[in-house]
């Protein structure tokens, strides 16, 4: 049995792809923000790539982790010598398992937070490139404005030499970087968030602002911030994960990844200081990334909600067990096909009948069982940027919302009982898990009066009346199929 680390990587099962480059040559290129399962099976899967097509030593990763939570994954990726394995998962059953070697150092900002700042603001880093998930934006969802009332952002602009937010880094930073004369670096947002490039440049610049005005101009004058789309379900990583390496490989890896065969990154081509080739392995470089962001958030990130919150009420605990239930199959479709197709903007080179039915068979993928609780964990935070608009969108164009309505009725119960129909516990995980209990527990009504989530969709007549009828039914018949097949 092995230990995955550098020293043992050539007597680590021949059978596992391992990284056929010298990793001790890499330059840190790319700074990563949030090295979460994610990250290691996208970014750092394409920057591994790279590197052994090209041998561009310029791009290796230096991951970041800015909270205390953070310390189990640098504690591992330190012992393992910022080696894991990626464990790819066909729907037939077979499993690719990859040792990236992509990442070569990690730093822990709440142990050392002057070594993050000098990383970023070091020569050799041209991107500093983010995955802090929707919530760690910092902006209110119903204005679009950046949240001065955070006690951690207040601190920061008293305190700037001592950050803690992930906007007080980038300042301190490319400060850093102007007073040494050096080119900014890119920020490169890798987020569910549409338009996440223009959503990280406004809220860093109103940031700076209040922080340091001349920092703020040369912000806006030398920074780019291109708009992503990334795509690659990555479920959490399961102890069986783990001893899969070790019973079939004779590998013991203390965090592996698993994912599945799909991958996509869709970039906009603008950056400030040089950027890696990544056209050479499958990366789409375009002018406009916004239609892609759009469809991707509007099909898949929704499309994955709408059958997380409907299945968790039902007593599903995977999404291919909700897309294998035919009812749930078929009013993935229609919500697709009757609501979020009608409001997407047009796509150059895409075939959305393909594309739908592709989303359709990767959450089939019986070997991925990617978790419910997963995908409707931070929901306060998901679904206004995933499904909220598109509601708000056909209410302006007079189109269907039943089949939305009915998932935002379905969060309600989801939020106040936090039990399915068949009174089991639910696994709710979020930060807005109490809020988002009280508002429905006082009524319906006053659920979707939160603002800060909703914005004013409480106003439209149409949806309210709507919505309450579904909340009524459903907590007096505890029937989410039934409800369903009233609307296929």
């Amino acid at each position: 049995m092995q230990h995955l680390n550098q020293q043992n990587l050539t007597l680590i099962d021949t059978q596992i792809s391992k990284p056929s480059f010298n990793r001790s040559m890499l330059k840190t290129g790319m700074v990563h923000i949030g090295v979460g399962g994610f990250h290691r099976a996208h970014q750092a899967y394409y920057l591994q790539e790279l590197v052994a097509k090209t041998n561009g030593y310029d791009w290796g990763i230096c991951g970041i982790g800015l909270r205390e939570a953070d310390r189990n994954i640098s504690t591992i990726l330190k012992k393992q010598d910022h080696l894991y394995t990626l464990l790819v998962k066909y729907p037939n059953g077979t499993v690719e398992p990859y040792i990236i070697g992509a990442i070569v150092d990690y730093k822990l900002a709440v142990e050392d937070a002057q070594s993050v700042i000098d990383k970023m603001a070091h020569e050799d880093t041209k991107i500093v490139s983010l995955t802090i998930t929707e919530g760690g934006y910092n902006f209110n969802p119903s204005t679009g404005e950046f949240d001065f009332e955070n006690s951690i952002i207040q601190d920061e602009l008293k305190h700037p030499k001592n950050p803690k937010s992930v906007y007080g880094f980038l300042a301190a930073a490319l400060q850093k970087r102007r007073d040494n004369k050096l080119p900014a670096f890119t920020i490169l947002s890798c987020d569910n968030i549409e338009h996440n490039g223009d959503v990280t440049k406004k809220m860093l610049l109103a940031f700076t602002q209040k922080l340091n005005p001349e920092l703020a101009e040369w912000v806006e004058k030398e920074v780019r911030f291109p708009n992503s789309m990334v795509d690659r379900i990555t479920p959490v990583t399961t102890a069986e994960d783990i001893s899969f390496l070790a019973k079939n490989h004779d590998l013991i890896d203390d965090w592996p990844v698993t994912c599945e065969p799909f991958i996509q990154w869709v970039i906009e081509d603008k950056f400030s200081n040089g950027r890696p080739a990544l056209e050479q392995v499958g990366v789409q470089f375009v002018p406009d990334v916004k239609p892609y962001e759009k469809m991707k958030l509007r099909l898949l990130n929704a499309g994955h909600s709408v059958l997380g919150i409907l299945g968790a009420l039902h007593g599903y605990q995977t999404i291919n067990e909700c897309i294998d239930d035919s009812l749930f199959n078929q009013y993935l479709k229609l919500f697709m096909d009757l609501e979020a197709t009608p409001v997407l903007d047009s796509l150059e080179g895409i075939d959305l009948d393909v594309y739908k039915q592709s989303l359709r068979e990767r959450f089939a993928n019986p070997n991925i069982k990617d978790s419910v609780s997963r995908i409707c964990s931070e929901s306060a935070a998901k679904l206004p940027k995933f499904l909220i608009p598109t509601i708000k969108e056909n209410l302006d164009h007079d189109g269907n919302i039943a089949l939305s309505t009915l998932v935002i009725a379905a969060w309600c119960y989801y939020s106040d009982k936090q039990r399915d129909l068949n009174d089991k516990p639910l696994e709710v995980i979020d930060s807005q898990k109490e809020v988002l209990q009280s508002s429905a527990q006082k009524a319906s009504l006053s659920f979707i009066q939160q603002e800060a989530i909703f914005g004013d969709l409480a106003k439209s007549e149409r949806f309210t009346t709507l919505y309450e009828a579904m909340v009524k039914d459903l907590y007096h018949n505890r029937d989410i199929k039934k409800q369903m097949e009233n609307l296929v």
